[in-house]
């Protein structure tokens, strides 16, 4: 159960990462990021997830928000992880978790 977990939070971990670099680098590129190789492949590995949360969001939603959307959905989730990883390896001892 550990192991999942743990899977589940480097997926999310790398999905956050790569929302917050397209942020970044978006505001660094301006309107030059669509040319840009690191956003794309950025924006690639975020698709997904942006994908998934705008199939599970209401059309009230306006598309350009879905990232941001996404990335709060990510931030929860990594946190939950956290709380369920920190309370496995309290349960079946710290040497499990090293």
């Amino acid at each position: 159960m550990l192991q999942l977990v743990t899977v589940a939070h480097l997926v999310v971990w790398i999905a956050l990462l790569a929302l917050a670099g397209q942020f970044v680098l978006g505001l660094l590129a301006g309107a030059a990021r669509d040319r840009n190789f690191v956003y794309k492949l950025l924006e690639l590995i975020a698709s997904p997830f942006v994908k998934l949360v705008r199939k599970l969001a209401p059309r009230a939603v306006l598309d350009r928000h879905v990232p941001l959307a996404t990335f709060a959905l990510l931030s929860v989730a990594l946190v939950l992880l956290t709380m369920a990883r920190v309370g496995l390896c309290l349960q079946g001892g710290v040497n499990l978790c090293a």
